[in-house]
């Protein structure tokens, strides 16, 4: 006897005025209660955390309707009480995401669609994604998104204020705007790169793009080195344990200093994770322009040395550090990645960079990787060259991190709301259209 209610607009279809009518019991946020009133028939409305109405309906009995802001079925009240053991009659209204789209006039089967308190996660789904509707939670509005994206990500914003409300607004903002001007219950914000053109064909999946065919490619440019950066570029067997190391997804902000021709910055970006490339060889940021244009991904480039350069950067979920100096690699640890790795060419570097960062308090392990080639010759002949070794150092921070609980969600026993809506240096943007 428990009934969702999803509000759309003002006017409610004819079942879920009747719900309204047999309710004993009511909850909901305030602005959808006032935005119905006068509420049909007696119910007592209960206030507060979705918890203390179940509480009271299983005292009570009698039917319990909760009021939710669109579809409740996504992003919304109905997981919650599944959760609780609630089996609920769900009339959804139609979604925030599908008005603020049809409001603005866009297609969305391209566009993410994100929520949640952890801005950053947000910001790095922006990055790294040319359109995203984020539904807004407290923290995590039109203001702080644009705050945390300039000046590296350029993008328009379109805000959604009061969708299905007496006070709907559509409001098409620049970033510095966006900052500065006051919002009145912005429900969804659209982050939209202008570069963005569509799809190029048939889009046969909704939401973020299928992940690449495979990683640890082979890129143009200069012959593997051991170290990486400006020297050459890591060999794609390293590439792919360093890439199964540093775990780079959708969310996460990803540092590759050091970065070369940026083919590990690529390989992160393909598996939709923000990036900044941190170089200061003039040579090797225009063989990363390169890499980066002809994958058609999006990587911030940071023109400068470490740990200068790091100073103004948002805080990473990984780091691929080419160097064993250690005060570069304290900097590191200092901003607190879930993985660190570091690409060596000496077994002495892999020892200072393993006793720098368990002096940070990290767990750090390390490996020698050694690879042939198989390459056929004339008349049969067969040769296996073998390049230079590479030591690979990596750090998983587990300890006391709180920011993911390993489903993608933070876990703050907060309750949310009841509907689709979530409680010296050159720094720059390179993209493709």
């Amino acid at each position: 006897m428990i009934t969702v209610v999803g509000v759309g607009g003002r006017e409610l279809p004819a079942r879920a005025r009747t719900r309204l009518e047999e309710a004993t019991l009511l909850t909901g946020p305030d602005r959808l209660l006032a935005r119905l009133r006068p509420l049909p028939g007696r119910a007592r409305v209960v206030g507060g955390p979705l918890r203390r109405a179940v509480d009271a309906h299983r005292e009570s009995g009698g039917r319990l309707v909760v009021l939710a802001e669109g579809d409740p079925g996504f992003f919304g009240v109905v997981a919650e009480l599944r959760a609780r053991g609630l089996a609920p009659e769900v009339l959804p209204g139609p979604s925030l995401v599908t008005r603020a789209f049809a409001r603005a006039g866009l297609s969305w089967e391209d566009a993410l669609v994100v929520t949640g308190d952890r801005l950053d996660r947000v910001a790095n789904a922006c990055r790294a994604h040319p359109k995203v509707a984020v539904l807004v939670s407290p923290g995590v509005g039109p203001a702080e998104i644009a705050r945390e994206l300039a000046p590296t990500t350029p993008r328009a914003l379109i805000v959604c204020e009061d969708l299905g409300g007496p006070d709907e607004r559509v409001v098409h903002s620049r970033m510095g705007e966006a900052t500065t001007r006051p919002w009145k219950n912005p429900d969804v914000v659209l982050v939209l790169d202008p570069l963005h053109r569509g799809p190029a064909g048939p889009v046969w999946v909704a939401g973020a793009r299928p992940g690449p065919a495979g990683w640890a490619r082979d890129f143009d440019g200069p012959g593997a080195g051991p170290g990486g950066g400006s020297g050459g570029a890591l060999s794609p067997e390293v590439r792919a344990f360093v890439l199964a190391r540093l775990g780079p997804r959708l969310g996460d902000l990803v540092w590759d200093i050091g970065a070369g021709g940026g083919e590990v910055a690529v390989e992160c970006a393909l598996l939709g994770a923000a990036v900044i490339a941190v170089e200061s060889e003039e040579e090797a940021c225009a063989r990363l322009r390169r890499n980066v244009l002809a994958h058609g991904v999006k990587v911030a480039l940071a023109r400068g040395r470490a740990p200068a350069a790091l100073e103004p950067l948002a805080a990473p979920d990984a780091v691929l550090l080419r160097g064993a100096d250690p005060e570069v690699i304290a900097a590191c640890a200092a901003a607190g990645p879930r993985s660190l790795v570091c690409a060596l060419p000496a077994a002495e570097e892999a020892f200072t960079a393993l006793d720098v960062l368990r002096g940070h308090g990290r767990r750090a392990e390390g490996v020698e990787i050694r690879s042939a080639r198989l390459v056929p010759g004339s008349g049969g002949a067969r040769r296996l060259p073998a390049a230079g070794p590479v030591f690979v150092v990596y750090s998983d921070h587990r300890d006391g991190d709180d920011r993911d609980d390993g489903d993608g969600h933070r876990d703050d026993g907060e309750d949310r709301d009841h509907g689709d809506r979530g409680g010296g240096r050159d720094l720059g943007e390179i993209t493709a259209p």
